[in-house]
């Protein structure tokens, strides 16, 4: 105040305006030196009784100061995780990996509950099938995760050792007789010729090769029979798993294919039991099944999975993984196509004519492929879900996208059966941009990197042999 007083005394004369406006910034002056000069003082004690403190508790021992820091260093990545940990493989055999897990009942990760199941409902993975995009994505990869290790995919060739001529109608199958495509009928090949494809499969990376005729079933073609089993043996012989796609086979021709050396056998159910009728008529569902049943009796690992754009509902889609989480036994391996339409089947026309509105026909994007796959991939924790025909149409982001739902197998090399597939390199730049790498051959998967970290809850139920005598 007497600051104030003496400088009203040396401005006398200024006009009342101008002397309010400097005696206001005086007094803000002051006010704010004081307010400097009190929180000085109190830092000053604060940082005394801090230090006093500090003291204190260093010097008891009884007292365990908890340091943190509130930004800490991010944990190692996954790949810095794997370099530090030996790498465990399940056995290579489905039927052994599975039995390693016989007393497995769940498994829990990040909020995420997943068990190996047979009793599902269409009503639950209806359920599972619906949930929001970002929930559904999260559910499923957490769950791969949980019981495999996502930067292992497995590679497969698909060769056509016997192309066109077959007498059944699918409709969006390109080798039938029923259909007039660019696809001309071919003898099967030579085993020679065979083998050469499986080398060069190899020598690029592959380490599972598929050999794929169209015709219906094996029947009683004996000399074409003896002949694939030699290509079974050769193939075998180099090294890489085998796997065939011949039609409709009976029990004996399955034994004979095991005893050849062969990994796997693929039969597709290609969609529902209720649209089946709506896209084959030459052959029941009730065919296929049987012909999986003979190939899961001989001990053969079973690849059986379905087609999107089929002219399909949602509902069909959620009734074929129905089917397949509820066999005896997931099948080792589950392929998800996507309808490449060909000109001259019934539904590459119905797809490429103006008129008639087909939405759902060959029109599959990468949210449908990835949703497909994310739904299999909690229902069918333990099996491989393979990304196959139509990926060419995907961007490698899409892709990646599909890899995230739980997909852990692809199909490479320059054909797919008599569409177009990704070229050997291509896929090799494909998974060096993601930071994968490909299961060796005749070696099981690898443990999940979560699962030997410890990261993964494991619950187990002891006396199953006394629950279900």
């Amino acid at each position: 105040t007497t600051n104030i007083n003496h400088q009203s005394q040396q401005h006398a004369g200024v006009p009342p305006t101008q002397l309010h406006a400097l005696t206001t910034m005086t007094a803000i002056s002051i006010a704010l030196r004081g307010a400097t000069a009190a929180l000085n003082r109190s830092t000053c004690l604060k940082l005394s009784v801090l230090s006093t403190a500090t003291r204190s508790l260093s010097t008891n021992p009884h007292v365990i100061v908890d340091k943190f820091v509130s930004s800490p260093p991010p944990p190692p990545s996954a790949t810095h995780r794997q370099q530090q940990q030996p790498i465990i493989r399940h056995p290579n055999d489905v039927h052994d990996r599975n039995a390693v897990y016989y007393d497995e009942d769940a498994r829990t990760m990040g909020g995420v509950t997943a068990s190996v199941r047979h009793d599902w409902t269409k009503a639950e993975i209806a359920e599972v099938y619906t949930l929001p995009f970002h929930e559904l994505m999260y559910r499923a990869s957490t769950t791969h995760r949980m019981y495999w290790d996502p930067s292992e995919v497995q590679q497969c060739t698909l060769l056509s050792i016997k192309t066109g001529g077959c007498t059944e109608d699918c409709s969006y199958c390109s080798q039938s007789t029923r259909h007039k495509t660019f696809v001309k009928p071919t003898p099967t090949m030579k085993v020679q010729e065979v083998l050469a494809a499986a080398k060069r499969a190899k020598d690029a990376g592959s380490t599972r090769f598929c050999m794929g005729a169209a015709w219906r079933e094996l029947g009683n073609k004996k000399n074409a029979f003896n002949h694939i089993l030699d290509m079974v043996r050769g193939v075998n012989g180099m090294g890489l798993e085998v796997c065939t796609t011949l039609g409709m086979l009976n029990a004996e021709q399955a034994r004979q294919l095991k005893e050849a050396g062969l990994t796997a056998y693929n039969h597709n159910l290609d969609t529902s039991p209720e649209h089946y009728p709506n896209v084959i008529t030459t052959r029941t569902y009730e065919d296929r099944l049987e012909t999986i049943a003979n190939v899961r009796e001989a001990g053969i690992s079973v690849c059986c999975g379905g087609i999107l754009g089929l002219g399909e509902k949602e509902t069909d889609r959620v009734g074929l993984l129905h089917v397949l989480a509820t066999l005896p036994d997931h099948p080792e391996s589950v392929p998800i196509n996507a309808l490449v339409a060909v000109e001259g089947t019934p539904l590459g026309d119905a797809d490429a004519n103006e008129d008639v509105e087909t939405p759902d026909i060959a029109n599959v994007d990468a949210f449908d492929m990835a949703r497909m796959i994310a739904t299999a991939r909690i229902v069918m924790p333990r099996t491989m879900v393979r990304l196959s025909a139509g990926r060419l149409s995907f961007s490698d982001a899409e892709q990646f996208l599909m890899f995230q739902a739980g997909a852990n197998s692809i199909f490479n090399g320059d054909k797919l059966l008599t569409t177009e597939n990704p070229a050997f390199n291509e896929d090799m730049q494909l998974f060096e941009k993601l930071g994968f790498v490909g299961k060796p051959a005749h070696a099981g998967p690898r443990v999940a990197p979560s699962e030997v970290m410890g990261e993964v809850e494991i619950t187990k139920v002891k006396g199953l042999e006394q629950q279900y005598a």
